[in-house]
């Protein structure tokens, strides 16, 4: 499929590292301009550098500390004073790993501030454009444990499920303007976070970590975990007019196949 974003602007959450990056680095190659946010100026430099350009995209970045939400809120006001999006991709890192009974109440204020704080007043502020310009894209990186909690992911787990039904409500609103909003629910990718997650799991249980990515890559049909780049190609076709209809949906997808709904 040729998807082009060409003359599109996107900015796009946690993209140093990971999914974020692959996500970043299809936009731009599918020809829209990007901006990048995370806390490492220097990876954001570096991938912006070398972010494609053949289509005439412009790309920046923005250095940024999710888990100081007064701290971003004042660098996301300055940056939409002087920029619109047309597609925004909300994604931050995930709060720390932990089964309920290692929870405060104060984990999840933090959890809060930093996975739905951050996702509704960014998007708040990029709804403007996207409303008077009648077309916009929002595109949530949440996680399949929103479906089926995972007991050591409680943070996560409660505060993306707010995530995703807020998205949902919002799309029903926003739909009219020819707007999408849309949750992508994610399973197992090859990231750093998956790593981290699998080695605090091998300790909780007393095995090895190479045993819990074995059973981990079991559980997906393609009998491995995801490729970044294969999530990025999912984004770009959700920014795309060829997603003009699929809106309100959370889209579960793991170890690079896209499940049935």
């Amino acid at each position: 499929m040729n998807i082009s974003l060409k003359n599109k602007k996107a900015l796009v959450g946690g993209s140093s590292d990971g999914i974020g990056k692959a996500i970043a680095q299809q936009l731009a190659a599918s020809g829209a301009s990007v901006t990048l946010m995370s806390h490492s100026a220097e990876k954001l430099q570096h991938i912006v550098a070398k972010l494609p350009k053949d289509e005439g995209q412009r790309h920046q970045y923005l250095v940024v500390d999710f888990n100081d939400f007064h701290g971003y809120r004042n660098i996301i006001t300055d940056y939409f004073e002087h920029n619109s999006v047309d597609i925004l991709v909300n994604n931050t890192q995930g709060p720390a790993a932990g089964n309920a009974l290692e929870k405060k109440v104060s984990d999840y204020q933090e959890a809060f501030d930093l996975l739905f704080k951050t996702v509704v007043f960014t998007t708040e502020l990029a709804l403007k454009h996207m409303i008077e310009n009648n077309w916009g894209r929002i595109i949530n990186v949440a996680s399949v444990s929103v479906k089926e909690p995972l007991s050591y992911l409680a943070l996560s787990n409660s505060i993306r499920a707010a995530v995703v039904t807020w998205a949902k409500s919002l799309a029903t609103d926003v739909g009219k303007y020819n707007i999408t909003v849309n949750n992508v629910l994610t399973g197992y990718f090859d990231t750093d976070r998956i790593a981290q997650l699998n080695a605090k799991k091998a300790e909780q249980l007393g095995i090895a970590q190479s045993e819990v990515r074995k059973e981990m890559e079991s559980r997906v049909a393609a009998q491995r975990i995801g490729d970044p780049k294969e999530y990025g190609y999912l984004a770009a076709f959700l920014a795309s007019d060829n997603a003009a209809y699929i809106t309100g949906i959370n889209l579960p997808i793991d170890g690079g196949l896209l499940k049935s709904l």
